[in-house]
């Protein structure tokens, strides 16, 4: 394969993760506000719409792992092709926390949400959001600074999952009526976190590409 078929291949390489990207990150939006207004459709729509991010899942994975199989691409270019389906994994992974989230919908459907935390998961989600999109972006501009400052965004989003954890412990304690509510809005916090964790995946994945450095910043 000549050099510029190569550098096509991974070109459209990066545009199918970004296509992926876009449909995770919409699924995040749309899980979180079929929670907060108790959608249930919107919710169904979440869980059903995951088929099409698992099937562009393979579809990439496998162009991927063809690309190293039959070019053998070596130090740079190889590092391109990995840090292509550790991203890939990354959002497969949110994407299905995200239907996590619409299935503790589906389970509290009819059931009034009274536990005062839940106030915070919205913000909790935007910052996850956010990162997913700043890591994106971080990867196509291969923009090693963008990446650290999205990584330390996590430690936001971990500190309002410390205090809705504790927030909802406490309520919990006080009102036995609500801790089935409860119980989900602590999944719910811990899917949105995990996120947060896989997006600080991304921005790992694009300082290795870049530097061929491995730090941990999660």
């Amino acid at each position: 394969m000549s050099r510029y078929l190569f550098d096509k291949s991974l070109r459209e390489i990066q545009n199918d993760i970004l296509r992926m990207g876009g449909l995770v990150e919409k699924a995040i939006y749309d899980s979180v506000d079929a929670f907060m207004n108790q959608d249930v459709t919107s919710a169904a729509g979440v869980i059903m719409g995951d088929e099409r991010i698992d099937e562009l899942f393979l579809e990439i994975e496998d162009k991927c792992i063809k690309l190293i199989a039959t070019q053998q691409p070596i130090a740079k270019d190889l590092r391109i092709a990995v840090t292509g389906i550790k991203i890939l994994t990354s959002l497969e992974r949110m994407a299905d926390h995200a239907v996590d989230i619409a299935r503790a919908t589906m389970c509290l459907s009819g059931h009034p949400m009274l536990v005062r935390p839940i106030q915070e998961i919205p913000r909790m989600a935007r910052i996850a959001r956010q990162m997913v999109k700043d890591g994106l972006d971080s990867y196509v501009h291969r923009d090693v600074e963008k990446a650290r400052e999205m990584c330390s965004m996590d430690d936001q989003v971990d500190f309002i999952f410390s205090h809705v954890f504790r927030d909802t412990i406490i309520s919990m304690g006080e009102n036995p009526d609500v801790v089935t509510q409860g119980a989900y809005l602590l999944y719910v916090s811990r899917y949105i976190e995990r996120i947060a964790d896989h997006a600080t995946n991304i921005g790992e994945s694009v300082i290795y590409l870049v530097t061929g450095e491995r730090r941990e910043l999660n």
